[in-house]
């Protein structure tokens, strides 16, 4: 267990407690907003992370603090042993908040099992309820295999975020519908800012809508919607509605309002620690590993990436060791 002078602080005074673990970078869907139609080029597995030195990683940080963590993907249930996986991660002393995001595609048949392994919550990844706009988006007709993994999610009574990705002239319709889920099957349904992390290079649409229009489409259909207060990590600012079960939420996630609470860093499938979505990645934990490095040397470097942060998201992107321009897809960060 940690103490307070063993906890990971950044250089701006930002205590880190959560890791987004990605465990690949494989996926069954192909949405157009995070990766090329015909896919992206997969590292060879003998490249990924194993799951031992994932779990050698989080009892490391889990001795400076780290409590929380989100397993992600592509889409994580495609890597095969991910159910002995997280079990095993909830073992390890000091991490007691584990939770997942997933479109929901694979995982129906695991979803009674979620609670046995650990979960506290799951990100269910929906950005039409539409058959042929959902089709559009993902290239896949899978929407109701979605929908079927919401329903098991509700009757296993674990909490449910909706992830929606809001992108003109492909789901805007959808925004009401998607909206309408938190009044009686979802904890909270959050709409997201289109990223550039769409495996090719240029930004988003620029008709694209950002959270004011986002806000100012919900408050034209729940005018007596009211913000809630944010607690500090928090990405989303939320809104409950009256009658609704959950609430609705808002991620900047392109407009990068909510970095000055930012208590998060990433792991890519391959190990690369990330300190903010948008650098260009810091070093490589998995090859640090391979080359005989203690826990102590490990601990020793996480500490100087977090000591050496980008204040925002904007000072990140900017610092990217490239041209700064950004051509990942989603699925090789972990979304």
């Amino acid at each position: 267990m940690s103490n307070n002078r063993d906890i990971l602080v950044d250089n701006h005074g930002r205590r880190i407690n959560y890791l987004r673990l990605a465990v690949t970078d494989r996926c069954n869907l192909r949405c157009f907003y995070c990766m090329p139609e015909e896919g992206i080029k997969y590292v060879d597995r003998t490249d990924l992370m194993s799951y031992e030195e994932m779990l050698r990683l989080l009892k490391v940080l889990a001795a400076v603090g780290v409590n929380k963590v989100r397993i992600t993907g592509g889409e994580p249930f495609v890597r095969k042993g991910l159910e002995d996986f997280i079990t095993r991660l909830n073992a390890v002393e000091g991490i007691t908040d584990i939770r997942l995001t997933t479109n929901g595609t694979v995982s129906q048949k695991l979803i009674s099992d979620f609670r046995r392994m650990g979960i506290k919550g799951v990100n269910l990844s929906l950005d039409s309820l539409d058959r042929e706009r959902f089709f559009n988006i993902t290239r896949r007709d899978l929407l109701p295999q979605v929908l079927d993994s919401l329903e098991a999610l509700n009757q296993s009574e674990i909490p449910v975020k909706i992830n929606t990705v809001v992108m003109a002239g492909r789901n805007t319709r959808d925004v009401i519908p998607l909206a309408e889920l938190a009044r009686t099957q979802a904890d909270e349904v959050r709409f997201i800012e289109e990223m550039p992390f769409n495996g090719s290079e240029g930004l988003p649409n620029p008709e694209n809508w950002d959270h004011i229009r986002i806000l100012q489409e919900l408050k034209e259909h729940f005018p007596d919607m009211q913000r809630q207060p944010m607690n500090f990590g928090d990405t989303a600012v939320r809104y409950s509605v009256p009658g609704f079960k959950g609430k609705l939420g808002i991620i900047a996630a392109y407009s990068r309002t909510f970095c000055g609470s930012c208590n998060r860093i990433r792991l890519t499938p391959t190990g690369t620690v990330k300190t903010c979505l948008y650098d260009s990645g810091v070093f490589n934990i998995r090859d640090l590993m391979r080359e005989g490095a203690t826990d102590k040397q490990i601990e020793t470097a996480v500490r100087e990436a977090v000591g050496n942060r980008a204040r925002n998201g904007h000072e990140a992107e900017k610092n990217r060791f490239s041209n700064g321009s950004i051509q990942e897809s989603m699925s090789t960060i972990g979304g």
